[in-house]
């Protein structure tokens, strides 16, 4: 689900929504929007719902938001994960939390070096 994230700071009044910087890059290049397009958005930890786009140039994007369902449930999921090299950990991690993964659990197998363990980043 491609979903616009909306942060309390974006709001201008309680049905509008005023959009710069990488999330009105994301509507140009990846949506491909243009003015009067409906589009999927979410308020950070709220509500989700659709938002019309109103008015749309290179520095700003009004929209028309209308919050009215909730938010999924998390999944309940654990990932089980040998321990990969330090550099591809912080790949790893940076996708597992944007899958919506609550809980990992790093495992240590025979192919695992020591000395992976030793480094700081798990600190």
């Amino acid at each position: 689900m491609n979903l616009l994230l909306l942060e309390d700071g974006d709001f201008i009044a309680a049905d509008r929504v005023l959009l710069s910087g990488r999330r009105l890059k994301h509507l140009h290049e990846v949506h491909r929007a243009e003015a009067g397009d409906s589009l999927r958005v979410g308020r950070l930890n709220g509500a989700m719902g659709s938002g019309q786009l109103l008015r749309l140039d290179a520095e700003q994007a009004e929209l028309a938001v209308q919050l009215d369902q909730a938010p999924p449930e998390k999944l309940p999921l654990t990932l089980l994960l040998a321990l990969p090299r330090p550099k591809m950990l912080r790949r790893v991690l940076q996708t597992v939390s944007s899958m919506g993964v609550p809980r990992l659990i790093l495992l240590n197998s025979y192919r695992v070096e020591k000395s992976f363990w030793q480094t700081p980043f798990l600190e």
